[in-house]
């Protein structure tokens, strides 16, 4: 999830991200028509509505080692955590895997860092897409060596291992979260280490290469393992005044395909890329992921909306019209008072998409937890279903928001009329 102030400023997150020089994508979006109807599904996870733990450990743009998993006091808490998670129905989370913790020494994994989340998901059986890179990685490796792809395989195989020996029910992985975002974030925004400008698209095909490696470094040991790829869906317009932007729109809008059409082998497949790397697509969605080119946001807020701003709904429908894949909402929420309105709109949003027979397996209210500025910690989001209160004495304090808690309950019910429980 990105850090709600920089989500505010939409040229430092989702508008630049997708600017890039990646080749042109060839592979064409499939012809094939979409249901109208209710259709039965296979579902991939216990509950259709997941909680995510936020779990990002990049270096920030002021050389600062984020840890938010840390931060919110998560591996203290993970029990009352995953236990809060019960208590409400969801049985289903995203968490994170501290890579940086555990590879201290190169080939040398202490899985102490991990035990405690691993432990709370088995004794609440939650089932978990665990995320194996949020942005980090250990202070010995560098991204752009040729030896980071065999490395983060290597780790992910072996903390794969950890993880499926520990757990009853069958966790799910996601190898790279967000691969067009983070290559975005280093290569062009320049706020996340090694902040390598005019890298971006060097940075993405490292992380293409790393997470195929890993997807088949997991599947010697769990062959039947699923896998999740997140990446923010967004929409791109031109000005109004401006239609000789329209090409540059489209070109913006294209490249936020590109990580997903590598990894499917549909662009550079030099890369190693196959269809069968894309397993589920988790799309993130937020407040400001329309925008006009280059940077204006779409206000989601106002009443009415700018006529450009499109459903959720169709936004996945281009995504799965493209690629045919089953699909998770892998990210969203809101902040402060506007947490339950924004779920109300996503949960009927979500009822059109599987009305329509599109393979929606899940949505993920991410942060579950409320969490602070990636940016300034003592900036908390108000973004959870429960916010974070100090209780004077250094332990934050899990407080229910009963606003967005009954928003969720009648999201729960409104997606159970069609199968998603």
């Amino acid at each position: 999830m990105r850090s709600q102030s920089m989500n505010n400023r939409v040229p430092d997150q989702l508008a630049s991200f997708t600017e890039d020089s990646v080749t042109t994508v060839s592979g064409k979006p499939s012809t094939t028509p979409i249901s109208t109807s209710i259709t039965p599904y296979e579902p991939a996870f216990q509950s259709f509505w997941m909680g995510g733990f936020e779990s990002a450990c990049h270096i920030n743009s002021w050389g600062c080692r984020l840890d938010m998993i840390a931060l919110t006091q998560h591996d203290r808490c993970a029990n009352e955590d995953y236990g809060l998670l019960r208590s409400v129905d969801i049985l289903a989370a995203r968490d994170g895997v501290r890579w940086h913790l555990i590879e201290e020494t190169p080939g040398h994994y202490d899985f102490t860092s991990l035990q405690p989340l691993v432990d709370a998901a088995r004794r609440h059986r939650i089932q978990v897409i665990w995320n194996l890179c949020h942005y980090g990685w250990p202070d010995h490796l560098d991204l752009f060596s040729p030896e980071f792809p065999e490395r983060f395989a290597a780790f992910a195989r072996a903390t794969a291992r950890y993880i499926i020996d520990r757990s009853e029910i069958p966790p799910a992985f996601a190898p790279i979260n967000e691969i067009s975002f983070f290559a975005w974030a280093i290569g062009n925004g320049g706020f996340m280490f090694p902040y390598s400008r005019g890298r971006g698209d060097d940075v993405k095909r490292q992380l293409v290469r790393s997470a195929i490696l890993a997807i088949d470094a997991i599947r010697e040991i769990a062959p039947r393992i699923r896998f999740v790829q997140p990446d923010p869906i967004i929409r791109v317009v031109a000005p109004r005044d401006r239609p000789d932007l329209a090409e540059a729109a489209a070109h913006q809008h294209e490249a936020q395909f590109h990580a997903w059409d590598m990894l499917a082998g549909r662009i550079e497949p030099e890369l190693g890329g196959r269809a069968e790397y894309l397993d589920i697509i988790g799309v993130n969605y937020y407040h400001s992921n329309q925008f006009e080119h280059p940077d204006v946001r779409l206000r989601w807020e106002d009443s009415p909306r700018d006529e450009r701003f499109l459903p959720f709904s169709e936004l996945v429908a281009e995504v799965y019209q493209r690629y045919q894949r089953p699909m998770i909402v892998s990210e969203t929420s809101h902040f402060g008072i506007g947490r339950a309105a924004w779920l109300r709109e996503m949960a009927q949003e979500a009822r059109l998409i599987c009305e329509r027979g599109i393979p929606l397996l899940g949505v993920c209210l991410y942060p579950i937890i409320d969490r602070p500025d990636w940016e300034n910690f003592d900036h908390w989001h108000n973004s959870g279903l429960w916010d974070l209160i100090s209780d004077g004495e250094g332990c934050l304090k899990r407080t229910l928001n009963e606003e967005y808690a009954q928003e969720l309950r009648r999201s729960q019910a409104l997606l159970a009329v069609c199968g998603r429980i």
